[in-house]
């Protein structure tokens, strides 16, 4: 990286550089945009799939998302991204429809770009979505608080009115997924590709298990609440 690129970058977001993770093999992408997007100071990785943005996605501050993946489809891996994070989506993609915007922008994206655009459109528009970003109000990192329930990432920690609650690690992760958007349902498939990674398996009763057990640990049933044909939402105790 040339000298002063990352403090260009800095200057623009008003603190350091940003951090994107670009989902889409190289043709995708564009052969030189990552390479252009490190030359203006942007700290940039690149996978090609789905399910691996869907385990490296943490990471990153922004993703920019080809919606023409190998394995899983760009609007699905941005539902299902944004049911269990605030990271900010930017989709690149040579699909110029109104049906497709309106799809990607439903489903969690906070821009659609059309293909091909320039460096410095792109870099402007990511600029943008991070000042919004930004200016949400800050939250204590890596707690989540629903009632009397709060979830502790960095510890691994579930406690219900200060004591803790004994779970599994898939447990913990399938309430960490529920309780990061308390009310919303989240699909058999959300949860799927969210909490076991495997966006294309069937769920069959691998999930009510897991529900089950946490509604027993949890030591009451309204925690959780089943929506018959749709999936599952964390519920008022």
């Amino acid at each position: 990286m040339r000298p002063g690129t990352c403090d260009r970058a800095q200057e623009r977001t008003g603190t350091r550089p940003v951090r994107v993770l670009a989902v889409g093999d190289r043709s995708q992408m564009s052969g030189g945009l990552i390479p252009g997007l490190r030359r203006h100071g942007y700290v940039t990785d690149q996978v090609r799939t789905g399910a691996q943005a869907l385990k490296e996605h943490y990471a990153a501050d922004l993703l920019l998302v080809d919606l023409d993946l190998p394995d899983l489809d760009g609007v699905e891996l941005c539902r299902s991204i944004r049911a269990g994070s605030d990271v900010a989506l930017i989709v690149v993609t040579d699909r110029d429809t109104e049906l497709d915007r309106v799809l990607t922008l439903r489903a969690g994206a906070d821009d659609y770009v059309v293909k091909p655009c320039s460096l410095t459109e792109l870099t402007a528009r990511i600029d943008a979505v991070m000042r919004r970003v930004r200016l949400q109000p800050p939250t204590p990192e890596g707690i989540v608080a629903a009632g009397s329930l709060r979830i502790d990432h960095h510890a691994r920690e579930i406690l219900i009115d200060g004591c803790p609650v004994d779970v599994t690690r898939k447990e913990f992760d399938l309430l960490s997924l529920l309780a990061s958007r308390p009310g919303m349902v989240f699909s058999r498939r959300q949860i799927m590709t969210q909490v076991w990674r495997e966006p294309r398996a069937k769920p069959g009763r691998t999930i009510d298990t897991h529900i089950s057990s946490l509604r027993s640990k949890l030591g009451a049933h309204g925690w959780i609440t089943t929506v018959r044909g749709v999936g599952f939402r964390l519920g008022p105790s």
